[in-house]
C-alpha cells in the first residue's frame, strides 16, 4: 500500500461537489486527508462525501458571512480542526464592460473574490491552532493574470485573488502557514459550457482555431480537473514547505506564448 502523505490532516475544499473542487477533494482524500466537501449544493456534496473515506459534507454559501461562519463551526465540530483550506468555489461570468452594471459587477466579486476572503477569515483560527503543517491554497485563473474579452467581473475577481494570496502569505508566514494559488487555464468542467446552452467552449471553432490549430495551448488540449488536483496536492504536501506567496499557472503552456 502506498504511503498516505496527508494522513491525519484535515482539509476543507469549497466548491467541492463537482469539477475542479471535486478532483481536489478526491486527491487529498487519496493521500489520507479527512476532507470537508463544502458546497452550496448539499445533495451533490453528500454524494461526493459518501464516496470518500473520512469525508463529511457541508452546505455553504460563500457569499454569506453567516453561512461561512457556520462552516467553520461545523468543521471544528466534525473534523476537529483544519490544516488545509482550498478556496475553490466560484461562478463563471462572461460580461464585458459595455454591458456590465455595477450591481452585476459587485455580485460576481462578492462570490469570486470575497468568498475566499470570508472562508479564510472564518477558518483561520482553526488553521492557526493546528499543530502540523498548515496550508491555504486559492484557486485563481489565467484570466486573473491575462486579459480576455467579455470577462471584466470574473477577471477582476481572479486578479484580486492573485494579490490576496501574496498579501495573506506575507501576513501568515510568521506562523509557518503557507499561502499559494493555482491559476488554471482552460479546464474541461461543467463551468466551461457556454451560457446560452449551445455547447462547450472547447468545441467551438474559435477555441479550436486559436488555442489548438495555432498552438496557443502548447500541450494541444484542454485541461482536466485532475490536472489541477495534482499541483494543489503538491502545495499541500511537505514537499512545498518552503513555497509561499506563489501563483502557479497550470494552463498547458498558454501563458508561455503570445
Amino acid at each position: 500500500m502506498s504511503e498516505k502523505r496527508l494522513a491525519g490532516r484535515k482539509a476543507v475544499v469549497t466548491g467541492a461537489a463537482r469539477g475542479i473542487g471535486e478532483a481536489i477533494a478526491r486527491r487529498l482524500a487519496s493521500e489520507g486527508a479527512s476532507v470537508a466537501i463544502a458546497d452550496i449544493d448539499l445533495a451533490e456534496a453528500e454524494a461526493v462525501a459518501a464516496s470518500l473515506p473520512d469525508a463529511v459534507a457541508a452546505q455553504v454559501d460563500i457569499a454569506s458571512d453567516a453561512s461561512v461562519a457556520a462552516l467553520a463551526d461545523f468543521v471544528g465540530d466534525r473534523l476537529g480542526g483544519c490544516d488545509i483550506l482550498v478556496n475553490n468555489a466560484a461562478i463563471l461570468d462572461m460580461t464585458g464592460i459595455e454591458t456590465m452594471t455595477m450591481a452585476h459587477y459587485r455580485k460576481v466579486l462578492d462570490i469570486n473574490q470575497d468568498g475566499a476572503v470570508r472562508a479564510t477569515l472564518s477558518l483561520l483560527p482553526l488553521i492557526k491552532a493546528a499543530k502540523g503543517p498548515r496550508r491555504i491554497v486559492n484557486i485563481a485563473s489565467i484570466m486573473g493574470v491575462r486579459g480576455q474579452p467579455e470577462s471584466v467581473p470574473y477577471s477582476a475577481a481572479k486578479g484580486a485573488i492573485v494579490n490576496f494570496t501574496r498579501a495573506v502569505a506575507a501576513d501568515l508566514g510568521r506562523h509557518g502557514i503557507t499561502v499559494n494559488a493555482i491559476a488554471p487555464g482552460f479546464i474541461d468542467t461543467r463551468m466551461a459550457h457556454l451560457p446560452d446552452g449551445s455547447g462547450h467552449e472547447h468545441d467551438t471553432d474559435w477555441f479550436k482555431d486559436i488555442y489548438l490549430k495555432y498552438g496557443r495551448i502548447l500541450l494541444g488540449r484542454a485541461g482536466r480537473p485532475e490536472d489541477i488536483a495534482g499541483p494543489v496536492y503538491f502545495l499541500c504536501s511537505d514537499d512545498a514547505a518552503y513555497v509561499t506567496g506563489q501563483i502557479l499557472l497550470v494552463d498547458g503552456g498558454v501563458s508561455a506564448t503570445f
